[in-house]
């Protein structure tokens, strides 16, 4: 058997690497706002889904998106600091966040329920808030059972000159299945929201239900604004549309060895070589992101050529089955991308660890050093 002496991580300048690819983002945003009825607000809560918030804004805003979304305030505030010139929605926060920050920074915030809305209301100022209403999860958002009296009680805050109603929003849970009944009972239920909403007396004229998934194929859930968050980095949740992933990851061989057949590797000894081969060291593992649950079913492209991803992933590291093929020390190995190559997509590696591809992407680890490509300018749909 010959072991080859294994780099160290990073060493000559190689060291795996996350490649973000605004001009993918582009080309999804154009298509997104080209699909939705009214406005576009991009979502980049996750620090925009693992691809970089401020990055993935900035580029979406250039193509077609007039709004911005994040879930905390946390978030919001890098975005209000680059001074993009568009509203920021942050809609899930506890109720006793920093909504005087809110206000004073001009941030819009979702009210879910009666304590969130007197929390807002106490702030200095007047604050733009988004009332939410449960559509249908059980999760965010107002009880049907309480929507009415919420919507009274932000107009006589409103009248007050402590909020100013600007939305109402809510979520789909069942989006992904655009044949699912859930949906339309959810639709259903947020136009009796919007309808008690102007009985009360408000005029809210941001009206959004959908995200990815349903401004891709339910028009009649669209109102004024739809919200992408997953489309925008290539995440098509209802596999109708064929968008761009944005996000690549590589990284070297660190070490080959030739092994005998009947070899255990890894821990566990979970996996033993069938045959004599060369196994190839990868230095990534489930600390960088990586899925444990996706051992014995991922792959890798080397040379050209998927390869099977063998034994356990560690938390550093991975060790690949090269068969009869040798490569070079720090020889790229790519783990996925956009699939043009025949690498493994994202949506692949989601599959063999029984998850979702927006797990994947906003998993990867901050060690992993990170290159932003393609800043593209405005330009037409192609």
């Amino acid at each position: 058997m010959t072991i080859l002496l294994p780099q160290t991580r990073g060493s000559a300048g190689r060291a795996p690497r996350l490649d973000i690819d605004l001009g993918a983002v582009a080309h999804n945003t154009r298509l997104l706002a080209s699909r939705a009825s009214g406005e576009l607000m991009a979502v980049v809560k996750a620090d925009g889904f693992g691809h970089g918030a401020l990055d993935v804004a900035r580029t979406a805003l250039a193509h077609g998106a007039t709004r911005l979304g994040v879930t905390s305030l946390e978030e919001a505030w890098a975005l209000v600091d680059a001074d993009l010139g568009v509203p920021v929605l942050s809609w899930l926060n506890p109720v006793d966040a920093d909504f005087a920050t809110a206000t004073a920074r001009g941030v819009e915030v979702a009210v879910p329920s009666l304590p969130h809305l007197a929390a807002v209301a106490a702030a200095p100022g007047r604050t733009r808030i988004h009332l939410h209403v449960d559509a249908g999860m059980a999760r965010d958002g107002a009880e049907p059972a309480s929507w009415a009296l919420l919507c009274r009680t932000a107009r006589r805050a409103e009248q007050r000159g402590e909020v100013e109603v600007v939305g109402v929003m809510g979520h789909l849970g069942c989006a992904a299945d655009p044949a699912d009944d859930c949906n339309a009972l959810a639709r259903t239920r947020f136009v009796w929201a919007l309808e008690h909403a102007r009985a009360a007396g408000l005029r809210p004229r941001d009206r959004h239900l959908a995200a990815t998934a349903a401004t891709l194929t339910d028009p009649r859930s669209h109102h004024t604004m739809s919200r992408v968050g997953a489309g925008l980095v290539g995440i098509d949740p209802s596999g109708t549309t064929s968008l761009r992933p944005a996000m690549t990851l590589t990284a070297p061989v660190v070490s080959v060895r030739r092994v005998r057949a009947g070899t255990p590797v890894g821990y566990g000894h979970a996996h033993r070589t069938s045959r004599a081969t060369h196994l190839a060291l990868v230095p990534l593992g489930y600390a960088d992101g990586l899925p444990r649950a996706a051992a014995g079913c991922a792959e890798v492209l080397v040379h050209g050529v998927r390869r099977p991803v063998v034994g356990l992933l560690s938390m550093d590291q991975l060790v690949v089955d090269l068969a009869d093929r040798g490569v070079d020390l720090g020889e790229t190995v790519t783990v996925f991308g956009p699939g043009d190559q025949g690498e493994p997509t994202v949506a692949e590696w989601a599959a063999w660890a029984g998850t979702i591809e927006h797990d994947v992407v906003t998993g990867i680890g901050a060690r992993i050093a990170r290159r932003v490509r393609g800043v593209p300018h405005l330009r037409s749909l192609s």
